[in-house]
């Protein structure tokens, strides 16, 4: 087995390499527009991949790709973003911002694959849910939160991998699962850098020390029990070189798809809740309040 999960230092070291990679650079990497795409994954890890359209109430949203495959013989659901590549595609896929008919066509389709007893696995790559006054009207905070809590109960494997951006709820919303990884140079936050610098200190240029601040890399939110592993990436990024992404996380999906089925549904689901409840942390009085077995560091 390629192994994912790898040591636990305080250092933003490069998996690949053993160089010391800035946090700024791993967000321009995840952000490189010849990166590849949920499409590309699964076009490179399955076979037999039929795409399904549509929300069943307003329409198709192609920021959101679903639909199922067969991977190593085993059939599968896949969802994830779509960010696109040219401009003219990124524009037809919104940049991989989803509408609230996004959310709700991959929550169809995690609910088909329950019905079927089929796998998910799920594919994270947005700046985030789209934010314009359409989606408002439309209920995007709405669909998100019930992605969110729907997860919670779909009975079969759901594996997750962040393969680029991973952007507030909009990537929490098809987020959810039993086994969460981040590509090496892949990022995760409650906030892009820009935005948390813009609020913090009103300029957004001061968004590189930001993502500092953020811990928003691989590393930080593996040591932090976010995460569970890290799929090691060439280095320069995947976008250099995808064979050793794609062996690392054909190797991971096959494995984690062994163990995770032998178990029953009710041990599955309680074991995801337990997963995330073990991320929370509030104060209260000034005191620092932590659940149980809490691997927040």
């Amino acid at each position: 087995m390629t192994d994912t999960k790898l040591k636990k230092t305080g250092k933003k070291q490069d998996a690949t390499s053993g160089s010391l990679l800035p946090i700024w650079e791993r967000v321009l990497l995840a952000r490189a527009q010849d990166r590849p795409t949920t499409l590309d994954y699964i076009q490179r890890l399955c076979s037999q991949f039929i795409e399904l359209h549509g929300d069943r109430s307003f329409r198709d949203d192609p920021s959101i790709i679903a639909g199922f495959a067969t991977f190593e013989g085993r059939s599968v659901a896949v969802i994830g973003h779509q960010k696109g590549k040219s401009f003219k595609d990124r524009m037809t896929r919104n940049f991989g911002m989803p509408h609230p008919e996004g959310y709700r066509k991959a929550l169809r389709i995690m609910r088909l694959a329950e019905r079927f007893a089929i796998p998910v696995i799920s594919f994270i790559d947005t700046p985030g849910a789209y934010p314009g006054i359409e989606a408002e009207e439309r209920g995007q905070v709405e669909a998100v939160a019930r992605n969110i809590m729907e997860m919670f109960e779909v009975k079969v494997p759901i594996l997750v991998f962040v393969i680029g951006e991973g952007g507030s709820g909009g990537a929490l919303a098809i987020g959810v699962g039993d086994q969460v990884y981040m590509l090496e140079n892949a990022v995760y936050s409650v906030i892009s850098p820009e935005a948390c610098a813009a609020i913090l200190w009103e300029d957004s240029s001061r968004a590189p020390e930001a993502a500092e601040r953020l811990q928003m890399s691989s590393h930080d939110l593996l040591r932090m029990g976010i995460i569970d592993g890290i799929i090691p990436e060439a280095e320069g990024g995947v976008q250099r070189d995808s064979s050793i992404t794609l062996a690392a996380m054909r190797s991971t999906i096959s494995e984690r798809l062994d163990s995770l089925t032998k178990m029953s549904p009710e041990t599955l689901l309680e074991a995801r809740y337990t997963k995330f409840q073990g991320m929370v942390a509030y104060r209260e009085n000034g005191h620092n309040q932590l659940p149980p077995n809490s691997k927040i560091t």
